[in-house]
């Protein structure tokens, strides 16, 4: 057996089912925005709790998540246009990884980023 053939049975066992990368990068946006939500909920809660200005948390829950849901809408669309026999091609996945690594690491570290740069501001203020 060929060693592509053989990634990409490997890959398709992986999930039981087909290999599409369109839908894992979908499954990683929603995955990633549940995660961004819990996790932006707790800075913020902290932030309050810390005796951050009164509306400064909010503002900065605002500006967040206007920005992470066009970043997420970007990493969904460079997927969402790859043809069916695209989506199965098992050479993609250097690029899905690279993709899913910037993506998570948006929504991981944005939320302490941003919450960070306002209490600072506050601090100042």
């Amino acid at each position: 057996m060929n060693k592509t053939l053989h990634k990409q049975r490997s890959l398709q066992s992986q999930h039981g089912r087909g290999l599409d990368w369109r839908r894992r990068m979908s499954d990683n946006v929603a995955w990633a925005l549940l995660a961004y939500t819990a996790l932006q909920i707790f800075v913020t809660v902290g932030a309050l709790k810390g005796g951050a200005s009164s509306l400064l948390p909010y503002f900065a829950l605002v500006v967040l998540v206007g920005a992470i849901i066009p970043a997420c809408r970007w990493f969904e669309k460079r997927w969402q246009f790859l043809s069916d026999e695209e989506a199965a091609n098992p050479e993609w996945q250097r690029a899905f990884r690279r993709d899913q690594l910037g993506l998570w690491l948006l929504a991981i570290g944005l939320p302490f980023l941003l919450t960070g740069l306002f209490k600072g501001i506050a601090y100042l203020m």
